[in-house]
């Protein structure tokens, strides 16, 4: 038995999964298997894993008839041997020492269950995917698991292909979940809320394939409505257990979308106290307050719904600054 399964579905990636199976065989670390999973594939990419198989008896190609990333993921997982198990898609490169760092890592460190790593921004056609790399930038900075944890609902915390995690989170909390959201970033808040511990390494350990034509941008269940249902849920069960005030709840955005978003807290039984904004516009109405009015946490739980890039960053900063606290006083759900 291999001491980790690399786990690696491809649907017509073409000549770039010759390029990902390669990054692996490269490896620093030779203790692997690597599970291919064929999604009905009709391009040259099935003949290209076919021929790796034949090459190293490391290398196994299961068959997915069910088309969807979450039946040929939960696959791959029926087929994993190790007690690790580390993601890859078929247009990544995995850079040569990225398994031994995260073996080392999680053997090192056996309260973590989860190691993910910086990734590298890559693409054929910077010009469409460029502003990705804000994103990219955002995600390389958290580090540890209290940043990962604080702020897992702005956005996916981790990228996908480069996490390596423990088999017994499976066991313990489940697979991939089908369904009309990001798989990925629904095992995360899934994990997390069940006690995961997820951190990641400093190193670079892979570069990221931003194709123009990735299930992320051009699948529904990455939409922006789509990401935000996916934590609605699990802000949801935060807030029934942590919120001393529940369900009176104050709003930090008083625009259109935060107040769209805040709709679907009242559906579900939130009492909006009030909205709070910046704009002095908006502050006028009856229902909103400037945020200079706000002044000392003990009062209410305020949870951020403002969607402008960036902004979370200087709510949390004028928050702290007041004696809030994030996860104790208030949460940042937007403004990424």
């Amino acid at each position: 038995m291999a001491s980790v399964s690399v786990l690696l579905p491809f649907l017509n990636p073409g000549h770039k999964l010759g390029r990902a199976i390669e990054s692996i065989i490269k490896q620093t670390f030779l203790d692997w298997e690597l599970i291919l999973i064929n999604n009905g594939s009709d391009d040259e990419s099935l003949e290209i894993a076919m021929k790796f198989c034949d090459q190293n008896d490391r290398i196994k190609l299961i068959t997915e008839t069910e088309k969807g990333i979450v039946p040929a993921l939960n696959k791959g997982l029926q087929h994993c041997q190790s007690p690790y198990i580390a993601r890859m898609d078929a247009d990544d490169i995995s850079l040569p020492g990225r398994l031994e760092l995260q073996y080392k890592f999680l053997e090192t460190n056996s309260h973590i269950h989860l190691c993910a790593g910086r990734v590298k921004h890559i693409s054929d056609n910077k010009s469409k995917t460029d502003g990705y790399q804000y994103y990219i930038d955002w995600i390389n900075s958290l580090l540890t698991h209290s940043q990962i944890f604080k702020y897992r609902f702005l956005e996916s915390p981790i990228a996908h292909p480069s996490v390596m995690f423990r088999s017994s989170c499976i066991s313990d909390w489940g697979g991939y979940r089908n369904g009309d959201f990001p798989e990925d970033y629904e095992l995360w808040l899934r994990w997390l809320e069940r006690g995961a511990i997820m951190a990641k390494i400093p190193e670079f350990i892979l570069l990221w394939d931003d194709t123009p034509t990735r299930l992320s941008r051009t699948d529904l269940r990455y939409s922006t409505e789509a990401f935000f249902q996916t934590k609605l849920t699990y802000i949801d069960n935060w807030l029934r257990k942590h919120n001393p005030y529940y369900p009176e709840i104050v709003i930090w955005g008083a625009g259109k979308v935060a107040r769209k978003k805040a709709g679907k807290l009242q559906e579900m039984g939130y009492k909006i106290l009030f909205y709070i904004d910046i704009d002095p516009r908006k502050a006028r109405r009856s229902d909103c307050e400037m945020y200079t009015e706000i002044n000392k946490p003990g009062k209410f739980f305020i949870l951020s719904l403002t969607g402008s890039r960036g902004a979370f960053s200087y709510i949390e900063e004028y928050l702290t600054e007041l004696g809030f606290v994030n996860g104790r006083d208030f949460l940042l759900a937007a403004g990424f």
